[in-house]
C-alpha cells in the first residue's frame, strides 16, 4: 500500500484462475495493476518507478490450465488456507445459462466463503460476479454484472439487487464486495482498485497510460434492449411477425390487435404474457434499437431519425431514448459513430 507516497508494501491482489475463465481479461488485469507506481515513471521520467501492486494468477491447483477459449495460462501459486491477498479479482466465466453453474466451481467457491469470513475484498468483472452470489454473499446486496446476466442472477440469488445499468457497484460489509459489468469493465474495476488501495492520482495515471476512458455513463448505452423472445402463441408470434417491418407506422399497436382478430383486452393480456411486454413497451424497444442502429451508422439529423422509426415529435422521441439508453441521441452517436465508421469501403475517407 502507499502512504503519503512511501510505499509500505506492494498490494498484493489475486487474480482467480478456473477453466471456465477468459484469457484476456485476466492477463489484461494483471498488466493494468502492475503498471501502478511503475510506467507513468517510465514514459515522463525515462526511468521505471516501484510497482505499488503485486497481481498474481492464482487458482485451485496452482497448475498450468487451458481456458474456455482455449488460451494457457499458468498460475503462480494455489488458493490454500494460508493464502490471503489483500484483494481477489474473479473476472469473466463462461457457462450455459440454462443448466447454471452449480457444481462448476464448488472449490472456488468454498474458498471464497472463508476468504469472506477473514475480511477479504472480492472485485468481479462480469460473470465473475456468479460466484458470489453461489458462496451466499449477495442476499440482500447491491450488484451487478454484464447486462445480459442481470435476470439470470436476480432469479437465482433470491435478495439480490440488481442494476443492470450501473457499470461499477460497491457493497457489503465495509464494501468489500465490489462489482463491474460486462466487457472491458475489468479495466474500471482494476482502476478502482488502485484508487483504494493507492490513490486516485495514481488511477489517473494509469488511465493516462493506458488510453483507459471510465464507463460514467455505466452499461445502459451497451444494452442491446431484448426484443427476441418470440411467442409460442401462434397469433401473438404473427403479429411479431408484422411489427418487425411495420413498427414505424401510425398506431402499430391498433394495427397489430386488427390482425390478431382478439378483443383489445384479450390482446394485451395474451402478448404480455407471451413477450414479458406491454405491445407499447414492445413497439417502443424495436423503435430504439432501430434508432441507435440508424445513429451508429449514418448522419442524418435527429429530427429524421424520430421520423424514420415513427415519431413526429422529435423531443418526445429524444426523452424516450434518454430515458432507456441513458443517453441522449446526439450522445449515443458520438460515442458510437466511430466503430460505425469503420465498416466504410476500404479506401473511403474517414470522416
Amino acid at each position: 500500500m502507499a502512504y503519503d507516497n512511501k510505499v509500505v508494501r506492494p498490494v498484493q491482489i489475486g487474480i482467480l484462475a478456473m477453466p471456465q475463465a477468459t484469457a484476456s481479461p485476466i492477463y489484461g488485469m494483471q498488466e493494468l495493476l502492475g503498471s501502478a507506481g511503475r510506467d507513468w515513471s517510465l514514459l515522463v521520467e525515462g526511468e521505471a518507478g516501484t510497482p505499488l501492486v503485486r497481481a498474481e494468477i492464482v487458482s485451485v491447483e496452482g497448475e498450468p490450465m487451458e481456458l474456455a477459449n482455449g488460451a494457457l495460462v499458468r498460475p503462480t501459486r494455489r488458493l490454500d488456507r494460508d493464502y490471503c491477498p489483500d484483494a481477489l479479482c474473479i473476472l469473466e466465466v463462461m457457462f450455459d445459462p440454462a443448466a447454471g453453474p452449480a457444481g462448476l466451481f464448488e472449490r472456488e467457491v468454498a474458498w471464497i466463503r472463508d476468504y469472506w469470513q477473514k475480511g477479504g475484498l472480492l472485485a468481479t468483472a462480469c460473470t465473475g460476479a456468479v460466484l458470489l452470489g453461489e458462496a451466499g454473499l449477495l442476499s440482500g446486496q447491491d450488484a451487478t454484472t454484464h447486462w445480459g446476466f442481470c435476470e439470470f442472477m436476480a432469479s437465482r440469488y433470491p435478495g439480490v439487487r440488481m442494476h443492470p445499468e450501473r457499470a461499477m457497484v460497491a457493497s457489503g460489509t465495509g464494501q468489500r464486495l465490489i462489482m463491474s459489468g460486462g466487457g472491458t469493465s475489468w479495466m474500471d474495476l482494476g482502476l478502482y482498485l488502485i484508487a483504494r488501495f493507492c490513490s486516485q492520482a495514481e488511477a489517473i495515471r494509469v488511465a493516462k497510460v493506458h488510453l483507459i476512458e471510465w464507463h460514467e455513463d455505466g452499461q445502459q448505452p451497451f444494452v442491446a434492449i431484448n426484443h427476441q423472445r418470440q411467442s409460442s402463441d401462434a397469433v401473438i408470434a404473427e403479429c411479431q411477425r408484422w411489427l418487425a417491418h411495420h413498427y414505424d407506422q401510425h398506431s402499430p399497436v391498433a394495427g397489430m390487435i386488427g390482425l390478431s382478430g382478439l378483443s383489445e383486452r384479450s390482446f394485451h393480456r395474451r402478448f404480455r404474457q407471451a413477450t414479458g411486454m406491454t405491445p407499447i413497451e414492445y413497439v417502443l424497444t424495436l423503435r430504439l434499437e432501430e434508432a441507435k442502429q440508424i445513429l451508429e451508422t449514418s448522419h442524418v439529423s435527429v429530427e429524421a431519425v424520430a421520423e424514420m422509426v415513427g415519431y413526429q415529435d422529435a423531443a418526445f422521441f429524444s426523452r424516450k431514448f434518454q430515458q432507456r439508453v441513458g443517453l441522449t441521441p446526439a450522445q449515443y452517436r458520438r460515442k458510437f459513430a466511430g466503430v460505425g465508421r469503420l465498416q466504410q469501403e476500404p479506401g473511403s475517407p474517414a470522416r
